[in-house]
């Protein structure tokens, strides 16, 4: 499989954008193992995340990888960390054609297009905190409405 999904344009095959805490030690953790063990080349960012602005890192490995990942899930849309990351991926599908596959694990997907259930509070939160700005708060609803609608996989058919 991993030769299938190579490119010489691309460094990765796959580029994994999920929220952390909550899926980091289970889901996302059996994926990349498995996508390691059919040697698919996987970028996965390990580190704690501080700062609101993804980096040039992890920027590059998205523009360098031929299939993002999006893992939701109940905790996704309280990281501005992620929702900048959705729209860079986003900004990757539109221009280069990049493959989205979004995972909606243990959310509705209708709750990621509209901001409902738990992706709510967190708007609420983003909206409430002044630096940041509207205009954002807005990219990372449309960015969210986008991606939910693209076909993916929802953890809720496989129980």
């Amino acid at each position: 499989m991993g030769s299938a999904l190579s490119s010489s344009s691309c460094k990765y095959d796959v580029f994994i954008n999920f929220g952390g805490g909550d899926t980091r030690d289970n889901f996302t953790s059996h994926l990349v193992a498995a996508l390691h063990d059919r040697n698919v080349k996987t970028f996965i960012d390990e580190e704690i995340r501080r700062g609101d602005e993804i980096s040039t890192a992890i920027s590059d490995a998205i523009e360098a990888s031929k299939i993002s990942v999006i893992i939701f899930s109940e905790d996704y849309a309280s990281s501005k960390w992620c929702l900048n990351e959705l729209l860079k991926i986003l900004e990757c599908k539109g221009k280069k054609g990049q493959i989205v596959i979004p995972v909606f694990y243990e959310v509705d997907p209708s709750d990621v297009c509209y901001q409902s259930g738990s992706f709510r509070d967190p708007f609420v939160m983003h909206e409430g905190q002044f630096q940041v700005h509207p205009e954002n708060v807005q990219k990372w609803r449309d960015g969210l409405t986008e991606a939910s609608l693209i076909v993916g996989l929802d953890s809720m058919d496989f129980r």
